[in-house]
């Protein structure tokens, strides 16, 4: 079973998209486990805030190392390995040489690396993901410089948190899970599925709405044209985008 660990301030988010269609399902079938764990839970302010001003001076509040800290620690040591005990005084660096298992600690930020398709089977290779929610002006730096392993964003924009891009990634590796799809080669034959590949046009019934209709070449019944046909759109699909982004 792979976990997923989501660390936020805003626990209920997650609620309404992790308990439908596809994501629900990995769920009750048990491929995939989710964790939400609420960062106030860890901060020892008496009025259970995460933030604070940043040094240096500067417009809004930046997220606390310590309770970051003190969540990951925790979270670390409740993955369940058999051969592995856990001492509540251990740090980071210790839990992760006495479990030898394969995680990775992850901060959505907008300064990291663009993910990708790649980036989702990468991941789906770790047993436990931990995911860290950015919000306000952003994290102390030093989150990033001894606690994750890595930084990721979702594109060239800016979120109020990272809960959203944590949904999509939660998305985009569970449906890579054998299982997880009715028909596996849903995951296997799609847009992104190899490098500079989207998938080509798809249609059904009713053969004609309002007059437009179906391709002729998809209701031939030849699957050597029909599959050249595919891959030439494909190819079209493919090149247009690329242009669309070295325009954009």
């Amino acid at each position: 079973m792979k976990q997923f660990d989501v660390i936020t301030i805003f626990p209920q988010i997650f609620d309404s998209y992790f308990s439908e269609s596809i994501i629900k399902r990995a769920l009750e079938k048990k491929i995939v486990q989710i964790n939400v764990h609420n960062l106030r839970d860890y901060t020892t302010n008496k009025h259970k805030n995460v933030d604070d001003t940043p040094y240096g001076g500067g417009a809004g509040m930046v997220m606390q190392i310590q309770p970051i800290y003190d969540c990951v620690n925790a979270v670390k040591s409740q993955f369940p390995i058999s051969n592995f005990q856990a001492n509540p005084n251990d740090q980071i660096s210790d839990l992760e040489k006495k479990q030898e298992i394969k995680n990775r600690v992850i901060l959505f930020s907008a300064k990291g690396k663009r993910y990708t398709q790649r980036d989702a089977k990468r991941l789906s290779e770790y047993e436990q993901l931990i995911f860290i929610c950015g919000r306000y002006e952003g994290v102390d730096e030093r989150v990033a410089e001894n606690i994750i392993d890595e930084e990721i964003s979702i594109g060239d924009f800016v979120l109020t948190g990272g809960e959203i891009p944590a949904m999509l990634v939660v998305d985009s590796i569970t449906r890579l899970l054998p299982g997880v799809l009715g028909n596996e080669q849903s995951a296997q034959i799609e847009s992104h599925s190899e490098e500079g590949y989207l998938e080509y046009p798809q249609y059904t019934k009713p053969e004609e709405f309002n007059g437009w209709k179906v391709p002729e070449i998809l209701l031939s019944g030849n699957h050597a044209e029909i599959e050249k046909w595919r891959k030439e759109k494909s190819r079209l699909i493919g090149g247009q985008a690329k242009q669309n982004e070295q325009n954009s």
